[in-house]
């Protein structure tokens, strides 16, 4: 389907690269202030409640987001935005009522797997910081190329030029994360999500002055069905879609990273449960906009052609849609969306590789200027990491269902070990490892199976959402199975 972009390289150029300057100088200006370990991963313990919404919300919607969430809009009209319904649901009944976050934070944990150690043991901490960091790069390794692809068809660029948009996205990314850690992102997303906000809300609005409510619900209608309205109709949807999301979501409001990440930055619990509270109703909007955007495609170019992507018509829509200067605003506003992504993410799995993998193999408390060096270069080669990954994995299927379940590698098992570790007592170190292992087998099995050709079809027959589910059902029964098996001694098996 050919388009011709509208991006304008000096005046769309320009309002991106002013974007560009003020979130670096913003981002490096605040590295002064990073003296200690603590400063670089958690920000000093000292967000407030208005810095923690911002961050999170700009944290948790990048491109990789809008791709998926609008790709789900394209193949499943409104009701693709169902997994967001699920996660803010989950998000403001855990932000209410506590549930397992409050503990949580009050225990002065930097990461899961440290909290993990006081109840299950060394082992288990550093076991679990190996599946955390495992199941956090499988997922965020596409984030970087479905970004450069995304800036690639907005702008009218040639595929050439995928390769040196994403090393440049990349580098800009890390030079403030590397240098100002959790300091410089709380800044930068704060501004990110100003401009994030202003561009979703405006790209929106236009959306629905030019083709307006009734031809957007005519073409889903036209094309899905009630299915494109109900889930639990759709062809590609049904039950078992919709329990995995609940699930799914429920577990990453627990234990995603760069989720609890704010959680453990926030001055205390109380103000912890008050940015998921508050946060929680952006998760609706952080789906259903991308979500009208890929209806907004669909409506314009109706089904798409044979060797096309699903993926990809959301951003061609918008190359031919925007005029001058709100193609500029919009790029930037998903630039600050990518940036915030990407940094947060960086940092996020760089925590858990220092402060819980490599613990054992340090010797005593590290000087501050020795640990911040060290935490520097983590997140560099993991910069390198998604390059390279990047650039050679393909995605079998839509996204957001990869990344549902490659982030289950670690979802299923953790969030069973953080409910386990707050709440039941008989819960011991042979459970949490039996734990880890039944939530790890079933999704990487999966994966593999899916990419041999000579199971493909056997994986297709069993749907990604199954296998999720799955997940989630093996671990925990590895908890159970493991603590009954060899029940502790003490209540609290060390």
């Amino acid at each position: 389907m050919p388009t011709t972009s509208q991006f304008h390289p000096w005046i769309d150029g320009s309002i991106v690269g002013l974007y560009l300057l003020v979130t670096m100088v913003a981002g490096l200006w605040v590295r002064r202030y990073v003296s200690k370990v603590e400063h670089f991963l958690v920000a000093g313990r000292e967000m407030n409640l208005y810095l923690g919404i911002a961050s999170l919300a700009a944290t948790e919607f990048g491109i990789i987001t809008c791709m998926y969430a609008a790709e789900a809009g394209y193949t499943k009209g409104f009701a693709g935005a169902t997994p967001g319904i699920c996660q803010a649901l989950a998000m403001l009944l855990i932000g209410l009522t506590g549930f397992c976050v409050k503990p949580l934070r009050a225990s002065g944990a930097i990461t899961l797997p440290e909290l993990f150690e006081k109840r299950f043991g060394v082992r288990v901490r550093w076991l679990a910081g190996v599946v955390i960091v495992l199941g956090g790069l499988l997922n965020m390794g596409v984030f970087l190329k479905i970004g450069g692809d995304f800036l690639c068809a907005v702008c009218g660029w040639d595929t050439s030029y995928l390769v040196p948009v994403m090393g440049g996205l990349l580098l800009l990314v890390a030079i403030y994360t590397i240098l100002g850690g959790m300091l410089s992102v709380l800044v930068t997303d704060f501004l990110q999500f100003i401009v994030m906000s202003v561009g979703l809300l405006v790209v929106t609005l236009l959306i629905l002055y030019h083709l307006g409510w009734d031809q957007l619900e005519a073409a889903v209608r036209t094309q899905h069905g009630e299915g494109g309205f109900n889930p639990l109709i759709h062809p590609e949807m049904g039950w078992s879609y919709l329990i995995f999301q609940i699930i799914g979501n429920g577990a990453a409001t627990l234990t995603w990273q760069t989720t609890i990440s704010r959680l453990l930055s926030a001055k205390d619990a109380a103000t912890g449960q008050r940015i998921y509270v508050r946060t929680s109703f952006f998760f609706v909007c952080r789906w259903l906009v991308p979500v009208l955007w890929g209806v907004a495609a669909l409506a314009m170019f109706g089904p798409v052609g044979d060797g096309e992507s699903t993926i990809m018509m959301m951003p061609r829509f918008l190359s031919v849609f925007l005029p001058v200067g709100l193609m500029g605003l919009m790029v930037a506003a998903m630039l600050a969306a990518d940036m915030s992504t990407d940094s947060s993410y960086m940092l996020g799995w760089g925590s858990v590789i220092y402060n819980d993998i490599l613990a054992p193999f340090r010797k005593g408390r590290w000087p501050e200027a020795r640990a911040i060096r060290w935490n520097r270069c983590i997140v560099a080669l993991i910069g390198v990491y998604l390059f390279v990954f990047g650039l050679l994995y393909e995605i079998q299927g839509d996204a957001w269902s990869y990344l549902l379940l490659s982030g289950s590698v670690y979802l299923s098992s953790m969030s069973v070990l953080l409910i386990a570790c707050c709440y039941w007592k008989r819960a011991n170190s042979w459970g949490a490892f039996g734990a880890i292992l039944g939530g790890a087998v079933v999704p990487i099995t999966f994966l593999t199976l899916e990419k041999l050709t000579a199971t493909a079809e056997f994986a297709v027959r069993i749907g990604k959402d199954n296998a999720g589910i799955a997940t989630f059902a093996a671990a925990a029964l590895g908890m159970i199975i493991g603590s009954l098996l060899k029940p502790s001694a003490r209540p609290h098996d060390a």
